[in-house]
């Protein structure tokens, strides 16, 4: 797989995930809807969290020619996804809910925000 099909992969899962956790924030929680849209949004977060550990780092020091730190990202998010998962079965709300932020802050706003430094890929599309 190109790297140009994994940056489209990741992007188709990342984007969406960023909008629909945006609306739960505004939403009601505990209702169908919140929890079918949070299934989705999880779903999405693996397949992105994958796909990132795949596509390697060219940007700052590197292990094994691959993986770089925004890598731990994507450890973070998978780490999240399942605590959060582990959380909500157990009743735990309160720790579903501070996973569930550490998410969206570490896996959506932090990584995005990484995004936009220069070298990077995203940075080049929108500041040429």
């Amino acid at each position: 797989m190109n790297y140009m099909s994994l940056v489209t992969g990741h992007l188709a899962t990342v984007v969406p995930a960023m909008f629909i956790r945006a609306y739960q924030l505004c939403q009601r929680k505990g209702t169908v809807p919140h929890r079918s849209l949070g299934k989705i949004y999880m779903g999405l977060m693996l397949v992105t969290a994958v796909i990132t550990l795949i596509m390697p780092a060219y940007v700052g020091p590197t292990l094994l020619d691959h993986f770089g730190l925004i890598h731990l990202l994507s450890l973070l998010v998978l780490h999240s996804v399942y605590s959060a998962l582990a959380a909500v079965k157990q009743g735990d709300i309160n720790a579903h809910r501070k996973h569930m932020i550490g998410l969206y802050i570490g896996g959506i706003l932090v990584a995005g925000a990484f995004t936009l430094a220069p070298q990077r890929l995203i940075h080049g599309w929108l500041f040429g």
